[in-house]
């Protein structure tokens, strides 16, 4: 089907961007200057800005409590943002929503990005907090049982590279791992899937930026060709959390999650695709208002045995 009326409208007002290699600063600035501020944010029960003290150093993490309860689920978020962009504050109404409609603790994570860190720095800042949720158990009130990882975008493709880093170093406690419109293979190799030709022009995220925008994170040290950067490569994909892979019609990077769910079910994992209608990248970050799309939430509750 078509874009849908309401992205369509939203990309008619956007300018083009500026000529020249891409400002991570000015962009970022931008970014920022479109957060609401606090009192006009979904209300939870408390979020509260914290530092999770882990084995490679400090990490800020903010977290989201929906309801006052004895224990809860975890829900570890990773914001997306080609890996430079993004913030607790860019994706503070995700993890609103998700904290909502799953009735889990979220912890979202302030990870260190590109290019002021090199690879492997922010993913190594996701795992480490995930560790830590787990050996601080007790102070956030975890219940020892859902613990999940979600993530859109890049935010995604730590989703799962952790999983896989998690499982090589034996910690099992993950349970599931949920990755919106995921980053999976940044060879960027046009003829690697259809839907990098099929999508490439008009619906907001454009082929022909992927490799600008992921510049800042290759030229820090990461190599498409290691599975902690394109997950997809991985050979052996058995024994990970069960996963649900969410992507868009018409997003250039429909067909490498949909891909690699299908490799996750070939290695015996179970793996649920969920395409929606009309939509493009970035979604659930900038169009989860729409109707539509708000159901994900409900959809990634349905996928954690919650509400």
């Amino acid at each position: 089907m078509p874009l849908h009326p309401e992205i369509a409208k939203v990309l008619a007002t956007l300018p083009a961007p500026p000529p020249g290699p891409l400002d991570p600063v000015a962009m970022r600035a931008g970014e920022e200057a479109m957060v609401p501020p606090p009192e006009e944010r979904l209300p939870l029960h408390t979020v509260e800005d914290l530092t999770a003290r882990t084995a490679i150093g400090d990490v800020p993490v903010r977290v989201y409590t929906p309801a006052d309860s004895a224990a809860y689920g975890v829900l570890v978020y990773f914001h997306g943002g080609a890996f430079f962009l993004g913030s607790l504050d860019t994706h503070d109404h995700v993890c609103r929503s998700l904290a909502q409609a799953t009735g889990l603790r979220v912890v979202s994570v302030g990870y260190r990005r590109a290019p002021e860190a090199a690879f492997p720095a922010g993913l190594e800042d996701c795992y480490a907090v995930v560790r830590w949720v787990a050996e601080h158990g007790d102070r956030l009130g975890w219940d020892g049982e859902t613990l999940a990882l979600a993530g859109d975008s890049s935010g995604g493709t730590f989703v799962a590279a952790v999983a896989a880093m998690a499982h090589d170093d034996g910690f099992d406690r993950i349970t599931h791992q949920v990755l919106y419109y995921p980053s999976l293979d940044l060879d960027f190799d046009e003829d690697r899937y259809a839907s990098l030709r099929e999508n490439a022009v008009g619906y907001g995220l454009e082929t022909a930026a992927l490799k600008p925008f992921n510049a800042f994170y290759l030229a820090s040290g990461a190599d498409p060709d290691d599975p902690r950067v394109s997950p997809i490569k991985r050979t052996d994909l058995s024994g990970l959390p069960k996963a649900l892979v969410v992507t868009g019609e018409l997003d250039p990077l429909r067909d490498e999650g949909e891909a690699y769910a299908a490799r996750l079910r070939e290695a015996g994992v179970e793996a649920t695709v969920s395409r929606y209608a009309g939509a493009g990248h970035g979604f659930v970050q900038h169009f989860s208002w729409i109707p539509d799309y708000q159901r994900v939430f409900e959809e990634t509750a349905a996928f954690l045995g919650r509400r």
